[in-house]
């Protein structure tokens, strides 16, 4: 704050009292002590002004009277006190703050120099009152701490300022009570619409959105009714260019490990696998339950490992199962691609740097949040209630990196007790539902 000067307009303290204080921020703060000591009602209320005053130079000094009287009147910080400074009147400032297009240049000019000067800012709360519209969206995800998730969020998030918005975002982990909080406190801010990104969701919440005409978007649960936007994945495409990557090096002993099986979009990942091996003539049936989580990836190994006619390769219903699948198997000595093929599901950013790197089928986060807020902003800005509901989809395809490889004629995955690494005391439980 060097080379300005605290200017204090006339004020009254109940004892008189005459201070010069030195330079710089601790001017504002010595006033503030004094008011507190002189039991001031509210020393926050101290109109001050700080304006640069070039010929005082490094050392300027202040001298702040307060004398015997009644206290101040506290200036309103409103678009009034803005309009009474610029010289404009109420509805142009509301017009110049809100960007209205054909407010004239100069005038503009003068409101937003009274607003710099001020710290003025719009009341949102206020102006949705007035406009009927909140401008924000609701961003509910199953769990923030999913690697899936973070940049689903960082897009949305990208998009609603681009636009904007903002945005009230939560996380339900997997827990109906969380979800109905959520939906709920969606509701009291009077959220303009929602896009639920949880690939799971509670029927009975799902109507109460319904009945307060709330636009909504999901992600493969929504029905087919009008106000609700629905994004399909194509789980088939990604999973058959998987199984049929892997048939193409030979393997013809394929595992697949799913994900918790209440959840559609892990039923639905299974079922693409499934239908994927009855097309080239292979056994569908060598199928282990998971988690999605790592752990969940490092016991279904193991249960694979148990049976007498061991998989060349593994299919997984998540990256993060795929990951705990190549940890287990580096405990186990299986090295990966040339004792067993990894193939993952997602292409979470961790993905590319594991060891090695892992081919998996990519379900772009970019490009589902994408299409989830534009789907969304259709819904709110819509001039008309749609009358049908609005269906997009999302493709998903096979990226190819260095977990997979030629399956050895008749070389099965080993698994010697006596081989086995000492296992680390390092954390490796992550959950990855959806």
């Amino acid at each position: 704050m060097n080379n300005r000067v605290l200017e204090v307009y006339s004020v009254t303290c109940p004892v008189a009292m005459t201070a010069e204080h030195g330079k710089g921020r601790q001017d504002h703060d010595v006033i503030l002590s004094h008011l507190a000591e002189a039991r001031w009602p509210d020393s926050a209320n101290v109109f001050c002004i700080w304006h640069p005053c070039p010929e005082a130079g490094r050392t300027a000094m202040v001298r702040c009277t307060f004398r015997r009287g009644v206290v101040p009147r506290q200036i309103p910080m409103d678009i009034r006190e803005i309009a009474r400074r610029a010289k404009v009147s109420t509805a142009t400032v509301s017009r110049a703050i809100n960007h209205v297009p054909t407010v004239d240049p100069q005038l503009a000019k003068r409101v937003w120099k009274v607003v710099d000067e001020l710290g003025y800012f719009p009341n949102t709360q206020a102006r949705a009152l007035v406009s009927g519209r909140s401008r924000i969206l609701g961003l509910i995800v199953s769990e923030i701490t999913n690697p899936f998730f973070p940049e689903i969020v960082q897009t949305f998030e990208n998009l609603a300022v681009e636009n904007n918005y903002e945005i009230l975002l939560t996380s339900t982990v997997h827990d109906p009570k969380r979800m109905e909080s959520s939906v709920r406190r969606m509701i009291e801010r009077r959220v303009d619409g929602v896009a639920i990104l949880t690939f799971g969701m509670e029927e009975g919440l799902l109507e109460h959105l319904r009945f307060r005409k709330v636009p909504l978007v999901f992600i493969d649960v929504g029905p087919d009714v009008p106000g609700i936007a629905n994004i399909r994945i194509n789980y088939q495409n990604g999973i058959r260019q998987a199984v049929q990557h892997l048939a193409a090096l030979r393997h013809t002993r394929i595992a697949f490990v799913t994900g918790p099986l209440h959840l559609k979009s892990a039923a639905a990942r299974r079922e693409a696998f499934q239908a994927s091996m009855r097309e080239i003539g292979l056994s569908p049936d060598l199928i282990v339950a998971g988690d999605h989580g790592m752990e969940g990836g490092m016991r279904a190994l193991l249960e694979l490992n148990r049976l007498s006619n061991r998989p060349t390769a593994v299919l997984c219903s998540n990256d993060m199962t795929a990951i705990g699948v190549m940890r287990e198997a580096y405990e186990q000595n299986i090295k990966i691609p040339d004792d067993l093929s990894v193939v993952g599901f997602d292409d979470i950013r961790l993905a590319e740097f594991t060891i090695p790197p892992l081919t998996t089928v990519q379900m772009s986060q970019n490009e589902l949040a994408t299409i989830a807020f534009q789907a969304l902003l259709s819904e709110v800005e819509c001039s008309s209630p749609s009358h049908e509901s609005r269906r997009y989809e999302l493709i998903t395809s096979l990226v190819l990196r260095r977990s997979t490889a030629m399956a050895q004629a008749g070389r099965r995955p080993p698994m010697s007790p006596k081989g086995k690494r000492a296992r680390g005391s390092g954390k490796t439980s992550a959950t990855g539902l959806r």
